[in-house]
């Protein structure tokens, strides 16, 4: 892929429906909104502690939203009015990420620090998307001109791995997973939580990569928090049955059989509120 030979090389059209995976892209969904504005800011440079650069981002939480490689990466622009978010994502090598405007808190572009990328001047459009397709890993720190604290920051990194390519592939995507196993294989009982920290919100499996034995006896305990959840499995007739947010609400399975399982809640698994079970 050729990135922009400019700082404002982009490409606008009318009355599109989407973009390619190509480097730079700039949609706009009509012609009848207010012209994009040209806006003139001094060079900023990458940040030398991105973590610590973030925190003075709009409406960021600390959190990293994970992509695996099948997630469709996908950042609004004008969130509340003057975020973006998710603030921070996590991508896989060779990834596309879009840029949404929301058509909320007035005129925003996406700028990369290091001049990666740029959607060009400033757009206040409603549907207007901005794609860049990302290759090589890195931190890329980007802003709306001017700055004001909106922040955000795409990292490219291949995904966690435990050495199970069933487990890695399924849960590239989830952000609470870091490639470590809770071995539970001393033990003829493990503890699953359902409904903590993650993935954007409350709506994560802690741990949510599991290792036992066979004949060990999971529960699946919920907390109560990040609404209603349940637990179902994709290639196993093991099912928690309808969601609930009631907390204390348990559900468990004897696992006889060796195997990768995998599982997920139903209603968050877009989010990436994902599990698994390795038996051995």
């Amino acid at each position: 892929m050729q990135r922009p030979s400019s700082r404002r090389e982009f490409l606008l059209s009318t009355a599109v429906a989407g973009v390619g995976a190509t480097a730079g892209c700039l949609v706009s969904g009509s012609s009848d909104s207010p012209e994009s504005t040209s806006t003139e800011t001094p060079e900023q440079t990458p940040p030398d502690d991105l973590d610590a650069w973030l925190e003075e981002a709009n409406g960021y939480d600390g959190e990293t939203r994970r992509f695996g490689p099948d997630g469709r990466a996908t950042v609004a622009v004008g969130e509340d009015g003057n975020a973006f978010s998710p603030v921070a994502i996590e991508v896989p090598p060779m990834t596309a990420v879009q840029w949404d405007w929301t058509g909320h808190g007035g005129q925003h572009n996406v700028v990369a620090l290091d001049g990666t990328f740029d959607s060009g001047n400033t757009n206040a459009q409603a549907g207007t998307s901005y794609e860049f397709f990302f290759e090589e890993p890195g931190e890329y720190a980007f802003v709306s001109e001017p700055d004001d604290g909106m922040r955000g920051a795409v990292i490219v990194a291949e995904p966690p791995s435990t050495g199970y390519d069933t487990v890695d592939e399924w849960l590239a995507g989830t952000s609470n997973f870091d490639g470590t196993v809770a071995d539970r294989t001393d033990s003829a009982a493990a503890t699953v939580r359902v409904g903590t920290e993650g993935n954007g919100g409350l709506f994560a499996f802690d741990p949510p990569a599991l290792r036992i034995t066979t004949g060990t006896t999971v529960q699946w305990e919920w907390t109560g928090e990040g609404s209603s959840h349940n637990v179902t499995f994709e290639d196993a007739d093991i099912d928690s049955g309808g969601v609930t947010s009631e907390p204390g609400t348990t559900f468990e399975h004897t696992f006889e059989e060796t195997g990768q399982y995998r599982y997920s809640c139903l209603p968050h698994r877009g989010v990436g509120m994902k599990g698994a079970v390795i038996v051995e």
